[in-house]
């Protein structure tokens, strides 16, 4: 894939490779003098060290971002946040700098769609005026796709159902079907590759496009029953996502045909066969219980999904009955 730098709007996108080893220079350009940088351990290993020297350095802690939002804000200093690492880390990097009235640059390390996206949540005990949207995201192929095989499959499967959902939202649209198409094609044939043999520029812009289009188009049915499962049962998201996705999808086949048909062509498989090419491509069939999600909490999971406003933009939203069918099936 080719170096692009987009510019949408207010937001830059700059995806190059070295975008990370670079990330210092490139802030500087983009004016970006100062700024607190928050980063988990493992990303940090990988920073140039003049990235943190210009940063105030703070480790987010673990836990969902309400909680690790509240627990570090009233460490960082001003209104410019440089986030340096997965979804959770650049989602609490939004929620603090809304509350601030501040702004984000995010340095994905994962193939989340953080980075593309205003959906986060706000930290305990605190308001907003809105959500943020990073402003800057440097798109560095080689960080983003830097996970071990497992849970890159697991971080692709969460990144090819911000595609699939964008698909057939109330808000769906043209721009945001043809990134999420093309997105989802530049997943699948980047995940049938060997992985020494991969196109991880591929991969990574897949992420990006699929971010894209939720961001435009919201999510549905995957997410609110995905969300609610990691904040219920406490399991990691991409793993819970790539273990939810066959069954969601295989539960939209009648509810959006012509959605699911399109999805099928683009990750190169058969309608009737969604959810078998989906768990191919996440690596096997996964299973909730494996992740550690406890069966006694399904009924807690399915009232919550229900009082969730997002549900409504399922066509055709599935009642409580459905809702307990699709999390057997993916237990």
């Amino acid at each position: 894939m080719t170096d692009f730098t987009w510019k949408d709007g207010e937001r830059l996108i700059i995806f190059r490779r070295g975008a990370l080893s670079g990330a210092a220079a490139l802030l500087r350009e983009s004016g970006w003098e100062e700024f607190d940088l928050l980063s988990t351990p493992r990303a940090l290993r990988d920073a140039p060290d003049e990235l943190r020297a210009i940063g105030s350095a703070h480790d987010v802690p673990p836990g969902g971002v309400p909680k690790a939002a509240q627990q570090i804000i009233g460490e960082v200093r001003g209104a410019a946040i440089v986030a340096l690492g997965g979804g959770r880390v650049i989602d609490t990097a939004k929620a603090i700098a809304a509350v601030r009235g501040g702004r984000v640059c995010a340095i994905p390390t994962t193939l989340s769609g953080a980075p593309m996206t205003a959906i986060h949540r706000l930290p305990d005990g605190h308001e907003a005026p809105g959500l943020v949207r990073p402003a800057v995201v440097l798109a560095d192929p080689d960080a983003m796709t830097s996970q071990p095989e497992d849970r890159l499959r697991a971080s692709a499967m969460n990144a090819l159902a911000h595609g699939a959902e964008s698909l057939y939202t109330p808000l769906a649209n043209p721009v945001a079907e043809i990134a999420a198409l093309r997105g989802a094609e530049l997943i699948a044939s980047s995940l049938d590759q060997a992985r020494g043999e991969r196109d991880r520029a591929a991969l990574a812009l897949g992420a990006i496009l699929c971010g894209y289009a939720v961001g435009s188009a919201g999510f549905a049915l995957h997410h609110v029953l995905g969300q609610t499962i990691v904040r219920v049962c406490g399991t990691p998201h991409a793993e819970t996502y790539a273990a939810l996705l066959p069954r969601t999808m295989e539960a939209m086949h009648d509810r959006a045909p012509d959605a699911i048909a399109a999805l099928a062509r683009a990750v190169g498989t058969e309608p009737e066969a969604i959810g078998e090419r989906i768990e191919a491509l996440g690596g096997g069939r996964r299973g909730l219980g494996e992740l550690g999600a406890d069966a006694a909490r399904r009924a807690e999971v399915i009232a919550l999904a229900l009082q969730r406003p997002q549900l409504a933009s399922t066509p055709d939203p599935p009642g409580p009955d459905e809702l307990d069918a699709i999390l057997e099936s993916a237990w």
